[in-house]
């Protein structure tokens, strides 16, 4: 018997660390997604999530300007899989927001949206990755 290995198909770019390249990163997402046959299930949630993640790398790292954050999509069986690598040192930290907190609440909505996310460093030691599974909608 012949054994297969089918290894998710991923798709990877480096993308300027400022805050108009939040809206570039989600086009990206739909991209992909618009290539994948159940894609339409995961857009809603994949959007928010990773504009988020994204949005969250570029205002907290304390890597130089000059630093791109990468992203990574790929289809884990059932799985969307979401990586936001930056050069950062931080590491994100969910914190209760207060009623009058005009920001704070991103990661709160990736903790409560995502079926499971987390930070892991980075291969070669320089910054760290956070990533979100995201479950179909039925």
């Amino acid at each position: 018997m012949l054994a297969t290995c089918c290894r998710p198909r991923t798709f990877a770019a480096c993308l300027s660390s400022d805050v108009e390249s939040t809206p570039f990163a989600r086009h990206l997402l739909r991209a992909y997604l618009s290539g994948l046959s159940t894609g339409d299930r995961y857009f809603d949630t994949a959007e928010l999530l990773l504009g988020e993640l994204f949005a969250n790398a570029v205002q907290h790292s304390d890597a130089p300007d000059d630093r791109h954050i990468e992203i990574r999509i790929s289809l884990v069986n059932d799985l969307l899989r979401i990586e936001v690598h930056d050069a950062g040192t931080g590491r994100p930290a969910l914190r209760p927001a207060k009623s009058d907190d005009e920001r704070g609440r991103g990661l709160f909505l990736v903790n409560e949206l995502a079926e499971r996310w987390g930070c892991c460093p980075r291969a070669g030691g320089i910054g760290k990755y956070v990533w979100a599974l995201v479950a179909p909608t039925t």
